[in-house]
């Protein structure tokens, strides 16, 4: 076809890695080098005065007659793909997507293109997985981040939008951001450690954190996080994925709360298996009134508990349960505890499941005093007449107590209520930017309150397992430098204008075997105690000594004082002096500061003068003795 310099253009024909075809004006094929052949798999014999259609799907022949008319008319390069996909048919019938530059030009006065022809297939195969890809990622029910760890602060490149639904966030609030603006305020939580450790290693991770969307509002977090390496061998990204389990969190404290609830129980509960009768569980009330602790009663059946005279009508007591459908059957019967002794039973039988296995909760009251209450009333007549006349003082004593114990929780828990919902009123109105001051004021009040009722609500349940003897001492060595340290810290917050406490000298090599945080709790208290009662602008002293046996604490305050009358009742329970009646309290405080240290065998005293200050003075063993 061509003459002129044949070989240097048989050369550069070849030496083209695309399809080169040159067709002219009627589309008929005149030149193909090898890279045309082995696309399309024909040999350059097969195509060389062929027309152009051979290498065109049919259904694409009509409209590429019409444009390359059109193409030869305007005599302008272009690429073919600017406006739509391009296909072509190999030899085979292979239809497959090509990439085609056009190039006119003319010579010896005729009108030629040629084109440069690539296969795009896997190009496309590679878009289509990426595609792919990218839908499932976009489809994910679970929250999906990419990071990039080659850049500072580890920044969020990419998110699908179950991310976004999630967290509430907008796009450029989500992208070029650390994933730990999540955290928001909520920066100490312990898992953070853990993920910051396998960050910093380049290692997966999975945990459980709290996480809050843009409203505020909070949701647990089940974060897995993973890393990608690139072909050096570097972390180059993580992949984050996440997962709200908010509504499993919740169902799980739930349950344990529930759990707690049933192991606490004074009265017998027992679970057992309805087929094998084998008992699956007991809480802490059964094993103590029955002698038998869980694993020896896993062996056992309710047989095993039941007194001779009772067993025979047991299992027809269970057949009518389940043969009449009822939700629960009450009935009489006696247990036998391990150590031989029987006692009369009330018992609450209801069928339930238990992972799906059919099974029996028992709830189980002992009922000796009410079978022993009739023998007994007779011999008793006479004493409860004696005591009658003194239960009726006792019982006006304990009216008395209590009308000004409900008189004092309500103004305690009133006054602070008050100024919640005066705070919640108008922090309402503050709406605006300029309006922030006034918020964060509001809203200090209102954490104040609720920690003040916290607070109350707290010694309220230290008065009970006070009383029910439910309380666990835990002992360990450590400095007595460490808990007046913390103690003095947090007093320090509630420090009046101008007050100050005098911390006490040479106290660094002192130490202790006994409860650290109830020692700290019984010097939080006269700590408090001493703010709150006294003016501002005073001074708070605290005093360390020690022998080798015991440990002495004075705390010395310039406040109002204790009046002569009421120092002989300041450690009862509920007692407030008549000169702090309009300051806030609860009068247990002491109470329970007394009763710790006697069971710690330790004691307390005070010294006072009213409108000069007051003394207490603690004093416990250095090792504990319990």
């Amino acid at each position: 076809m061509f003459h002129q310099d044949q070989e240097i253009f048989n050369i550069l024909l070849e030496t083209v890695s695309e399809g080169v075809v040159i067709v002219d004006s009627e589309q008929i094929l005149r030149e193909v080098n090898a890279a045309t052949e082995t696309i399309f798999g024909y040999t350059k014999d097969e195509l060389i005065g062929k027309p152009l259609n051979i290498l065109i799907p049919s259904n694409y022949h009509h409209n590429h007659h019409n444009y390359f008319k059109k193409f030869i008319a305007d005599g302008k390069r272009r690429k073919m793909t600017e406006a739509a996909d391009i296909y072509g048919v190999k030899k085979d019938g292979t239809i497959f997507p090509i990439d085609i530059e056009l190039n006119p030009f003319t010579s010896y006065n005729k009108s030629f293109v040629i084109a440069l022809i690539n296969d795009i297939s896997k190009k496309k195969e590679v878009e289509k997985n990426l595609m792919l890809r990218t839908q499932a990622l976009e489809s994910a029910k679970s929250g999906i981040f990419i990071t990039d760890a080659l850049k500072p602060d580890n920044p969020i490149i990419y998110f699908n939008s179950s991310f976004q639904q999630l967290t509430g966030y907008l796009d450029e609030e989500i992208l070029n951001h650390n994933f730990k603006f999540l955290l928001g305020a909520d920066t100490k939580q312990e898992p953070i450690n853990q993920l910051n450790e396998a960050l910093q290693k380049g290692e997966s991770c999975q945990t459980t954190i709290r996480n809050y969307r843009k409203d505020g509002s909070m949701f647990w977090n089940d974060l897995y996080i993973f890393p990608i390496t690139n072909s050096r061998g570097l972390v180059s990204n993580f992949i984050g994925i996440q997962n709200d389990v908010t509504t499993k969190k919740i169902a799980e404290e739930e349950r344990l709360h529930l759990a707690t609830i049933f192991d606490e129980s004074l009265n017998e509960i027992y679970v057992f298996d309805a087929q094998t009768l084998k008992f699956v569980n007991a809480n802490y009330g059964a094993q103590k009134n029955i002698g038998y602790n869980i694993e020896e009663l896993k062996t056992m059946t309710p047989l095993d508990i039941t007194s001779n005279d009772t067993k025979a009508n047991f299992r027809t007591t269970i057949q009518s349960l389940i043969q009449n459908d009822l939700e629960k059957i009450e009935f009489e019967s006696v247990h036998k505890r391990k150590d031989g002794s029987e006692y009369p039973i009330e018992v609450h039988l209801q069928s339930s499941r238990l992972n799906e296995n059919e099974v029996f909760v028992a709830i189980i009251l002992d009922i000796t005093e009410r079978k022993n209450y009739t023998t007994n009333l007779e011999n008793q007549v006479e004493e409860r007449t004696k005591q009658l006349e003194k239960a009726l003082n006792k019982e006006k004593e304990l009216n008395e107590l209590k009308t000004s114990f409900l008189s004092l929780v309500s103004h305690e828990f009133k006054t602070p209520l008050s100024a919640i919902l005066t705070s919640c009123e108008l922090l309402n109105k503050y709406q605006l930017e300029e309006h922030q001051d006034k918020r964060t004021k509001h809203i200090k009040t209102v954490v104040d309150k609720v920690h003040f009722l916290n607070n109350i609500l707290n010694d309220f349940l230290s008065v009970e397992k006070l009383e029910t003897g439910k309380v666990n001492y835990r002992f360990s060595q450590f400095k007595l430098s460490k808990i007046i340290n913390e103690a003095v810290y947090d007093a320090n917050m509630h420090l009046k204008e101008g007050q100050q406490i005098s911390y006490p000298e040479n106290i660094d090599d002192l130490s202790l075997y006994q409860d650290e945080k109830i020692i700290q709790l019984i010097l939080s208290n006269l700590l408090y105690n001493a703010i709150k009662y006294s003016p501002e602008g005073t001074n708070i002293q605290l005093i360390v000594k020690q022998n080798n046996e015991t440990t002495v604490l004075k705390v010395i305050d310039q406040g109002i004082g204790i009046p002569e009358k009421d120092q002989k009742h300041i450690f009862e329970r509920y007692f407030r002096a008549e000169n702090v009646l309009n300051t806030q309290g609860t009068g247990i405080g002491l109470n329970i500061v007394k009763n710790h240290l006697e069971n710690l065998g330790g004691s307390i005293c005070f010294e006072t003068k009213e409108h000069i200050g007051s003394t207490f003075i603690i004093t416990f063993p250095n090792t504990a003795t319990l």
